[in-house]
């Protein structure tokens, strides 16, 4: 068997109920790497909440944050990619979550750092969002206590729009901005609950899958395994060659997975890889 490069999702995949990496995912993780496994994430958090979350895994290659918009090094905490819109693209999506008063995060990646706007009021689980990450040297977030953000005249390198409300807003502003728009935007709903929907918004160049592709040539591997649980994984899925999904994973996952392992809470992903690696050897 050649080199294969394994591939997780975080949240719901990864990490436990607590939201972090097990002692026992970490160890199992470290030595499956230390045997050789080419370890890596795809994820939609940013570098500030992935460099603490990660912190115990030895992990040997960058990683895929912001659901494939920016790819990160740990070793020395730079972006070696990134993809952003046209500031075209970002304008009118900025006026059409405008349009629908859908209050909504703006990310722009510059020298290195992100920087975060934000327009509309902020919402009590938006602000609870916020003071969970205000203390990153990756992230720098420009947003008054009211939530509108004096935004940058010209929208250039922006990553990504991200917004968290009610899921019948969000819903229709998604298929508003879908239907009309030339870009990249996903919905489903996250830990928040039913009631709470989710909108990432990229370009049409940036995805989990996509990401993979190029680190699985800089990695120098011949397949890829890759783990998720929600919506936003389906792509990166569907892009590798072994397509695995945890017991707690929602139906569409596990309608296009090959195999389904136990649920982020048992430690499956990690025993997993370990496991895949021995019988490779």
């Amino acid at each position: 068997m050649g080199k294969t490069l394994f591939v997780t999702d975080l949240d719901g995949t990864l990490l436990s109920s607590d939201s972090h990496v097990s002692r026992r995912s970490a160890q199992i993780l470290n030595e499956a790497i230390g045997k050789g496994a080419l370890f890596t994430i795809a994820t939609a958090r940013t570098p500030s909440t992935v460099e603490s979350l990660m912190k115990d895994v030895k992990a040997n290659l960058p990683f895929i944050v912001m659901t494939g918009s920016a790819i990160w090094n740990p070793a020395d905490g730079l972006f070696l990619e990134s993809t952003a819109m046209s500031p075209e693209t970002a304008q009118k999506i900025l006026d059409t979550v405008r349009k629908h008063n859908l209050p909504t995060f703006i990310y722009q990646l510059t020298e290195g750092r992100i920087h975060i706007y934000h327009t509309g009021p902020l919402s009590d689980n938006e602000r609870i969002f916020i003071s969970e990450r205000n203390d990153s040297q990756y992230k720098i977030f420009h947003i008054p206590e009211n939530g509108e953000s004096v935004i940058p005249e010209k929208l250039t390198n922006i990553s990504l729009f991200y917004s968290m409300q009610p899921t019948r807003q969000v819903e229709e502003t998604f298929v508003d901005i879908k239907g009309n728009i030339e870009c990249n935007p996903i919905f489903y709903h996250d830990m928040f609950g039913e009631e709470t929907g989710i909108m990432e918004v990229f370009s049409t160049e940036a995805s989990k899958a996509n990401a993979i592709k190029r680190l699985k040539t800089i990695s120098g591997a011949d397949r890829v395994v890759a783990f998720g649980d929600n919506i936003n994984d389906i792509p990166m899925l569907r892009e590798a060659d072994v397509a695995v999904a945890v017991e707690n994973a929602v139906p569409e996952v596990k309608r296009i997975a090959d195999v389904i392992i136990g649920a982020n809470t048992t430690d499956a992903v990690a025993r997993f890889i370990l496991s895949t690696l021995r019988n490779s050897l």
